[in-house]
């Protein structure tokens, strides 16, 4: 006799999929942003100094 079709859990199945696959794909763009920047920032060199907060309080 064959199993009953579970619904529910074939859908969580493909809900999980899905998940992982936006999570993936969000995880390489911002991988590339980081890279994007880094790339801008080592063409600008020192040009501009990174702003110091505390430096600015004494």
């Amino acid at each position: 006799m064959a199993r009953r079709p579970n619904y529910g859990q074939q859908r969580a199945e493909v809900n999980r999929g899905k998940q992982a696959k936006q999570e993936a794909k969000l995880k390489e763009r911002e991988e590339a942003v980081a890279r994007r920047k880094a790339e801008r920032d080592a063409e600008q060199g020192s040009a501009a100094p990174p702003r110091d907060e505390d430096a600015k309080a004494e």
